[in-house]
Parts: C-alpha cells; structure tokens; sequence
C-alpha cells in the first residue's frame, strides 16, 4: 500500500517540525493503557498549569465530535475522570466494535465559531487540490459543496495571489494575510514530506494566532528511502475496530524483509472459509467471488503471497494460516482455498513445496478440524506443483482436490460451497512442460544453426512491419503511438535482467519473428560488455552499456524502453530516458516509486507524447509481435494460450498476474488475444484504461474489449461516458474487482496501492452497476467471466465480425538446460558430490543441522567441525577435545618454520592470504604434520600385538625416526604444559585411552635413553585422537582408520596453527616492520674451492 494514514499526534509532531512560525506549535501528550500519569506530568507539565484541556481518541475516527469522544473544556483530572470511562474499553462505530486505547491531550484553545476554518489538501493524478472553507467544524457538513478548491498542476506551487482571489475571498479581511502564508507553508510541507491527504477541521484563528485542533492525514509509506530522516520512526494505525494481530505483525514483518510480498489481514477468526492466495489481484478476486457467492459471513481472512516468495517464505505463510485456521472448530468444518492466476515468474513448485511443509506440520489438527482443501494454480513449474499437491492428497488423510490452467480460476470457490459438482481430474491442456505444440517440429523456423552472433541479426531483413500492418498503422489515424508495438519492435533493456531478455527473445523466436525484440541493455553498475543469450538453438550476444547516451546513440531505431531498475532508481533513469525522443513508449516495473514522482513522470510523459506502462506492473503483450520482460510467463503458458499469434479480442488491467489470467481466460473461449496491457496497481499509472480502450477502439482488427478494473478511483467512469457517447461503441466486456469491500466491517486495503474506496461512487459495486447500465456486459461474478466472454464471441462470429482462422503452430524452441532440469525433465551426472553442507535452502545446513540449531545448543567450534568433518554429533567431552587441541596448537612462537616464512613474507608487503599460505606450505612430517604419521605408527604397533618395547626396537633396525616423540626444547623434567593439560583431559573424560597408554609406555622406554625424547604435542594429538575416534561410539574400526589415513588428524593441526599465523600476520603489520633481509653473520658462506684457477 502506499498512501497509509498517521496518528494525528504524530501528523501534528511533523507540522510542528516543519512548518516554522505560521502557526502555534502543538503541545500534544499522548495517553495510552496503563499511562504512568506521574512520568507523563513530567513530560508535559503543561498539564499541570493548564486550566483547560481537550481530549480525544487518535484512532483514525471520524466525526469524534459527533460521537461524544471528545472532552473539551476540562482540567487535567476531568480529563482522567472522563477517560476512565473510555480507555480500554470497546465502543461500537456503525458496524465496527473495536477497543479505545490511544487518546491525546491538549490544551483547550478558547475561540468563537467565526474563527473556525477548513483546510483540506488532497492529490489526484494531475494536481493537488487545496480546498478551503471560512466555516469550519462538526458542522461543516457537504465539504465538496461548500468549500472553494484550489487547483495545483504537479510539477507548480500555489501563489500568494492565487491562494487569497481563489480560496480565502470569503475569509475576514484581517485574517488574509497569515491565512495566505500559513497555506503556503503548509502545502510545502505537504509536498516536501511526501503527503497524499491532509485536513485540518477546524484550523482557528483567534487573536492574529493560527492554532491547529483537529488533524487528519495520509502519507506516502513508499517514500520512506526519501523521508526517512524527516519522518522520524512512523507508525500506521490500523483501522478502528481492527487491531492488529501478532500473526498479522509477524507477517508484516516477514514482508518487509522480503523482496515478494506478503499480506495478510484477519477477518473473522471464527470464520469457515480461510484463503492462501498468490498475487494481488488474485487474492481480491478470490475474495469477491466467496462474497457473491455467499460466503461474507465466513470468510475468515485477506492476503496474499506474490513476487517470486522463496519455499521458506511460503512455509511460514501458509503455517501462520493454518495456526489461526485451527484454533476454533466449526460445526460444518473448514475449507481452505489454495489459489491464484496463472504466474509471470514465481515457481509454483516451490512455493508449494513450502505449503505442503506447513500442511504436513497440521496434518493431525487438519484432520480434527474437518478440513477441506481446494487447490488451483497455475505458471512456471505448475505441473511439479500439482503433481506434489495430488500426491499430498494420497497421504494427509485430508480431502483435497487440485486443478490447473484448465480449470476456470474461482471453479474452486463454486466447488468448496456447493454451488457446482466438483470435476473428475481434468484434461490436460495440449502443451507439455518442453515447450512444442503437436505438431509443431513440422513449422517452420528460422535457422538452427548452434553458432551466431548478434552482427548475423543486425544484418538480417530490413526491420519493416509486414504491408498489412503498415497499412494498418496509416488507418490508425496517421498516429505511430496508436499501435504501440510491432513484429518490427525494438526494445532496450534498463537493468541485467537476464531472465526476463531470453524469455523475451524465445517470445520473438516462437513469433517467428525474423530478428529478436532485444537490441540492447543498459547497466550503469558495470562497463560496457557484452551478454550471451539464445536465439532458438543458436548463440548470440547482446551489448550492454554503462552510458544510455552511447546506447541510444548506437541504437537508434529502438522506440521501446523496458525500465527493470528499482524504486529507488526508476524515477531518474525514466526521466533520463525521455531526454531521447527515439523512445515512444517506456515500461516500469518497478513497485513502490513515491506517488509524486511517478505523477511528475505522467506529466512529463504527456508533454513528450512518451506512452508509459506501469509502474509495478509485468507490462503486456502483442501476439505475433511483442511482449514486454515476463509477461505471459513460459513458453508453455504462451503457447496454451495462443499469444504467439494474433485474435480477435483487446484487454486492459491493472493486475499483472491476472493480464496472464485473462490471457488464459480469452484463449479458452475466444481465438485469442489481439492485445493485452497491465496499467499496473500503484494509484497513478502512467496510462489508463482508457488510453489503451481508445486504441483498441481505432483498431480495425480488434473486434471486443474486455475491461477488468478495480475498486478505487473513477477511471472506469471515463468508459461509462465513452460509451454513453458513442466514441466506444465495440462489444465491452467489463469486471471490476473488490465487490467484497461492501462485506468488510473496517477498512481493507487490497493488494494494490490504489486498490481503496474514498467514496461510493469508486466502490466496484457502484462501477459494475454504471457499466452494466450504459451497455457493457458484466457478469454477476468473476466467476461467469469466461461464459459471458464467450457468448459475446460466440455473437459475434455468428454475424461474421470474426473469422476464426485455421490453427498453424508456431516454430519449437528448446528448453534451457536449468529449466528442463528444475522440472525433472533431463538428467546429467553432477560435477561435485558433498554431505557436509547445503546452502540452497531458506537455512544453511551443516550435515542436515540448520545454523540456528548450532547456535540454540551452544555446539561450538568443536561440534561445527564434528559436523563439517565427520558428519557426526560427536559427544560433548569430544567436540571439547577438539577445541582443546585448536587452542594447544594455534602457536608455538615466531621461530618455527610456518611462523617464520609468515613473517617473512607478510615483511615482503603480500597481503593475508599470500603470507598465511606460506607458512602452510611449511607443514609436513618435519614441522607440525607428524599427527597422522604417529597415529599410524602407534596403531599399527598396537593393533599387531607389538609390545612397547619390541616396537621402539623395531623401528631403530628400520633406521625410522617414532612420529611423535622427541622436542627440541621440552623434556621430562621441562615437561611441555600443553601435553600435560590434554593428558589430564582424556584420562579424566575419555571412555578409555588404550592407544594413548601405549604410548606413554613407549615414551619411558624412549626417555630413559634420552630425557627429550618425550612424546610431544604432535604425538600426543593423534594418538588420543585414534582413541576418540575408536571409542566415542560413533564410529567403525574402518571408518576410524580411514580418517586417519586420509589426513583428518593434521587437519588439527592445520586449522590451529593457521590462528597463530594470522596472528604474526597482524602483528607485523602492526609493528609496521620493514622488509626482512637475512643478516650475513647467520649465513656460512662456502664458495667451491680452485674455480679460479686457470684450467
């Protein structure tokens, strides 16, 4: 959502803020449940001073007044008095009952009725109107009756003159003057701050003063990457008689760290009838229909999940649901409806996957509350989608019926109340997840020759639209922008979407376009290059460009500009690209850009006769010809719904998702579609309905048009009067969406920002009704969509308007390998194997343990790297050993040979990962890798039955040095400490010790004959180590030996001593020391001797 209303305290802190001196500051304490009236007089002892104050609930009500909530004229213990009877208590506001639980005080400004004003500011598509009444308070009455506006074109300030002649003639004389500057001021702060609506009622002025009463307010949320820093911490209450959930909040929150979009809003807890929908116009629809079909009662909830959610995302989505769905039973048991359209870009299989994680977790709760559920859905990767669905169906123990594209959207709906008999499994639909048609090998193609590049393209057939639509761009009225696309089109890429480019290019290729749409791409963030992309079978490259001047320049009979940047950035790389008057026509994807900018990029747009789709939209399409980024969505949906070649029918919307809906819809009960466009769902799109009605119109091969609009603004009207007029006279089949609106008790704001009822007149009710009067044809439901699209069809072939045309099916186009594979179509041996760690999911995994789970039990280090490496919980006395040998063997000085050539190397100027491999590559059986040597020597010895004595003999007639034993330094009577912590450790914690016994036998054996032949930290390392490993019980006898053989044990001592060598790393860096040079005094030099001799 974007416009989103304040609290008046929080609306009075900002104009306090910002508007300077043109009006007395608000002096406002809020009071809450459970208010500390002590702290809150410390805060705000004018509360204490103050003979008369004013209080009042801030709960987004309306005519607080008139409903006996405001309390005026009392000191500060009236005022507490009065709200003993109101705080926290409920009270009923026409069909809401809700909880008053956030009131403001403040000081009571005594004045007469003539000093009371209205002020009201509001934006509309092209301005922002200022409306002014000299008669302010409860009783103003009809505000848009009485009071004088001010028009604001977008892009322009108001005047001083402009504001005194047009709003304040009626205002006393005396008070012109600050009323000119305090409107003047306040509309900067309006604009500056990103206000969508704003009214004051009543503004009063009393002795030469301005003072502020009652305030109301909207502001734009998507502003916030602007305003952030002006705005301060902003809190949206929810409507009255609607408090917000945890479950709502945790969504809510889940939304706001996601890139998809996440909403859920609870209706009824009690309610029969639960939704999981994807896609914003989906999840309305959905709505309406169980409303029309009457199921308001029951229905228990609003949201949606759209924008490409990850498994993890809709697992937490659906579990929330069915938390709430399975807290109270109902007497008839409980549906839930799995829908949506037909997906652009999210992967249906894997959204599922998550749902079905959540529907497992409930399985028994499930069964309990007697559930029923009914599935559709359809788009990328729906058959694997389905196909888990049904198989799910087979094993929950819970009746569930699944369908697909082939199935009318809301059937399920019909199905899950009893309004029609539930289908035996459907037909499937003549296309396959690989994309051909029947049939379709035998059409032709364009060259499959494996290698191209992008020059072959550019020298391919003049890029000429065919005769017949040349000619029919002439009939057009001579307009090039009334046809907005061609077979000809050419298009540049504003962002590396790589998805989205070869998707449109296998759109061109199934066209049997002789070139692809795609000339270009522009990426700011990196140098001019170029991508590689399929053109059917063969290769070709793409350029990308840093600069949109070079592009431009290098591309100029591009006329299309697909804009994929963020919010952030759309704004100003869209104005950029309409400083090049080669582009007609620029699509935004982009959701969230704040309104006043995208209403300055309409106005600039309209002045450059620059056509505009969106933003947040997935754009359109033109069959045979063109298709903007993902729209239609794969190939499969494409070809099933016939877009790779021209029909008879013309649609517009704003939901992207259901463009694709529509798409189906017309190609299940029509030739097909001529062409489609999604506005797109923010308030102010770039065009409207009816710029793209009027063009369909004018164009002689569009013989009906489908509308679906929507609840929120008046832009249907225009249709209504078109028709009245006769300037629309083509078959109109008309829908808007949000009838359910009526139902709700409280305010819901649909998934679509501009999806918001402010009167009657914009309910879809009242827009149904006036279409239905004026000729359109509109069903009772979404439901009877596709029958009435048919029977009007149906009409008029019989009267020969329409032809249907024989089928030809289109070239084939291979299927990306990444795809084929996600769809379980192809197989290929993989190129690495682990079963240590995975990544893929919403949590790494160590050895199938999330992250989180490490962290919860405190695992450590040490039980990390039982996992990493043994792929074993190991005990907690082993995972401690290990730790302990980390810490034993991080360091033993600067003077060893890893440290030193560390030194050595970190003195040379190398950087971190130079000088630590360095000192790595010192690490062999002479320094630091005997742990895997001694091992194997000791056990060897034991595991034969040599006795200690026969095994140190043995190694001496061998000429073998024992690994393990023997120090430079240490001794019997200078024992090394860190041999002697770990030997106190193993004997005291490990089950037992057999290996490491025998070797401190050997170590007698070895030091009577000299005391520094001890057994050393090396030694010591991988003799207890066997014994872990053989007698934690977590292992075989084999699989013990094999990590000895394979180099587990110096591992330890590798990852150990790597912390010391980063350590003398960062210490001479520190130390700022110099190069190091070898003293000469340290080095013998011995020259051969006679080589100077003459020979």
């Amino acid at each position: 959502m974007s416009a989103k209303a304040i609290y008046e305290c929080k609306g009075k802190e900002l104009l306090n803020k910002f508007l300077n001196d043109e009006a007395m500051k608000n002096r406002v304490a809020e009071v809450t449940e459970g208010v500390n009236w002590d702290k809150l007089t410390q805060e705000n002892p004018w509360l204490l001073t103050e003979s008369k104050l004013v209080v009042k609930p801030d709960q987004l009500i309306k005519r607080r007044g008139k409903l006996g909530l405001i309390k005026a004229g009392a000191d500060l213990a009236g005022c507490r008095e009065w709200l003993n009877g109101k705080l926290g208590k409920d009270f009923k506001i026409g069909a809401s009952t809700g909880k008053l639980k956030h009131f403001v005080v403040e000081p009571f400004v005594a004045h007469q009725q003539n000093e009371e004003f209205y002020v009201c500011i509001f934006s509309h598509r092209y301005a922002d109107s200022i409306l002014f009444h000299h008669e302010g308070g409860i009783d103003i009455g009809d505000v848009d009756a009485k009071a004088v506006k001010l028009e604001v074109p977008v892009g322009s300030d108001p005047t001083a003159d402009s504001i005194k002649s047009q709003l304040l003639s009626k205002a006393p004389a005396g008070a012109q003057g600050a009323l000119t500057k305090f409107i003047l001021s306040l509309y900067k702060v309006y604009k500056d701050l990103h206000f969508t609506y704003m009214e004051i009622n009543p503004l009063v002025m009393t002795e030469g003063k301005i003072y502020i009463l009652d305030l109301a307010a909207k502001i734009d949320q998507c502003a916030e990457f602007l305003c952030k820093s002006k705005w301060g911490e902003l809190e949206f209450p929810p409507p009255f008689g609607r408090d917000a959930l945890p479950e709502e909040a945790y969504i809510a929150d889940l939304d706001a760290k996601s890139g998809a979009s996440l909403k859920l809003t609870v209706l009824n807890r009690k309610g029969r009838i639960w939704t999981m929908v994807a896609g914003g116009g989906a999840s309305v629809i959905y709505a309406d229909t169980i409303c029309d079909l009457g199921g308001a009662s029951e229905l228990a909830n609003y949201g949606e999940y759209s924008g490409a959610p990850s498994e993890q995302q809709t697992y937490e989505y659906a579990k929330t649901i069915l938390s709430l769905m399975t807290q109270e039973k109902h007497a008839e048991g409980k549906i839930l409806i799995i829908g949506g359209g037909i997906a652009n870009f999210t992967n249906v299989a894997m959204t599922f996957k998550g749902i079905v994680r959540a529907l497992l977790e409930f399985q028994q709760k499930l069964i309990e509350f007697d559930v029923k559920i009914y599935v559709r859905r359809a788009g990328p990767n729906y058959q694997e989608g389905l196909r888990i669905m049904r198989e799910l169906g087979d094993n929950l123990g819970v009746p569930i019926q699944v369908f697909g594209p082939e199935t009318h959207m809301t059937a399920i709906v019909s199905m899950a109340l009893g309004k029609r008999d539930i289908p035996p499994m459907p037909k499937r639909l003549q296309t396959t997840a690989n994309f051909l048609l029947p049939g379709g090998a035998l059409a032709k193609s364009p060259t499959t020759s494996r290698r191209g590049s992008s020059n072959e393209l550019n020298q391919s057939t003049s890029s000429t639209a065919s005769a017949q639509l040349e000619t029919l761009a002439n009939q057009v009225e001579g307009n090039k922008d009334k046809m907005l696309f061609t077979k000809s089109t050419k298009a540049v890429i504003w962002g590396m979407q790589m998805r989205a480019v070869q998707s449109m290019m296998d759109y061109d290729y199934v066209c049997s376009r002789k070139e692809p749409s795609v000339v270009a791409m522009i990426y700011p963030f990196t140098g001019d290059h170029k991508q590689k992309f399929y053109w059917g079978h063969k290769e070709v490259l793409i350029p990308a460009y840093k600069n949109m001047a070079d592009c431009m320049k290098k591309h100029p009979d591009a006329d299309v500009l697909i804009n994929f940047a963020s919010l952030r950035s759309a704004y100003e790389s869209t104005v950029e690209t309409m400083n090049f008057p080669q582009i007609r026509t620029i699509a935004i994807i982009a959701e969230g850009i704040p309104e006043n900018l995208t209403r300055q990029l309409v106005k600039t747009a309209d002045e450059k006769k620059v056509t505009i789709i969106g933003p947040a939209t997935v754009g359109g399409v033109k069959p045979g010809c063109f298709k903007i980024g993902n729209t239609g969505g794969m190939l499969d949906n494409i070809l099933s719904s016939k877009l790779y070649r021209p029909g008879s029918v013309a649609y517009v919307s704003r939901s992207g998702g259901m463009s694709n809906e529509l798409n189906n819809i017309i190609a299940l009960n029509t030739n097909g579609v001529y062409e489609g466009v999604a506005i797109g769902g923010d308030r102010y799109p770039g065009t409207t309905f009816m710029d793209h009605i009027l063009r369909y119109q004018d164009n002689p091969e569009v013989k009906m048009l489908v509308l679906l609009g929507e609840v929120g603004g008046v832009e249907e009207y225009r249709l209504v009067n078109a028709l009245k007029e006769n300037r629309v006279n083509k078959p109109v089949i008309a829908w808007c969406i949000g009838t359910c609106a009526k139902m709700f008790t409280s305010e819901v704001q649909f998934g679509h920002a501009g999806a918001c009822a402010n009167a009657e007149s914009e309910t879809a009710e009242a827009k149904n009704k006036a279409l239905k009067e004026v000729g359109a044809s509109v069903p009772k439901s979404f439901d009877e969509l596709g029958t009435l699209i048919r029977e009007v069809y149906e009409k008029l072939v019989e009267e020969g308007a329409i032809v249907p045309q024989p089928e030809e099916a289109p070239p084939t186009v291979p299927m990306d390998y990444n795809w084929a594979r996600e769809l379980g179509l192809i197989r290929k041996p993989a190129s690495f194997m682990t079963s240590i760690c995975d990544e893929r999911g919403h949590e790494l995994l160590y050895a199938g343990i999330p992250i989180t789970d490490i962290f919860k039990e405190d695992m450590g280090i040490g039980g990390v790297l039982s996992l990493l490496w043994f792929q074993r919980r190991l005990p907690k006395y082993a995972t401690k050993f290990i730790e302990m040998c980390l810490m034993v063997t991080a360091d033993h000085g600067p003077a060893v040979s890893g440290a030193h050539n560390t030194i050595v190397c970190a003195r040379a100027g190398k950087d971190l990962i130079s000088s630590l491999t360095s000192g790595l590559l010192t690490i062999g059986d002479r320094f630091g890798g005997a742990l895997d040597a001694a091992a194997r020597q000791f056990s060897d010895a034991y595991d034969t039955g040599l006795i200690p004595m026969d095994f140190v003999n043995d190694m001496r007639k061998k000429g073998q040095l024992i690994m393990g034993i023997g120090h430079r330094v240490k001794s019997l009577n200078n024992p090394d400490m860190r041999v002697v912590i770990l030997k106190e450790y193993v004997q005291k914690n490990f089950p037992a010790s057999p290996l490491l016994n025998y070797a401190l036998e050997v170590e007698k054996i070895t030091t009577s004959k000299k005391p520094n032949l001890i057994l050393n930290v090396d030694g010591f390392i991988g003799v207890s180590f066997v014994d872990l490993l053989r007698t934690c019980g977590c292992f075989t006898r084999e699989e013990s030996q094999e990590y000895v053989e394979i180099g587990a044990l110096n591992a330890l001592f590798v990852l150990g001593r790597s912390m010391g060598f980063i350590g003398h790393y960062l210490d001479q860096k520190r130390l700022k020391q110099g190069l190091y040079r070898h003293p000469w005094d340290d080095i013998s030099y011995i020259m051969p001797e006679g080589m100077n001799e003459t020979q």
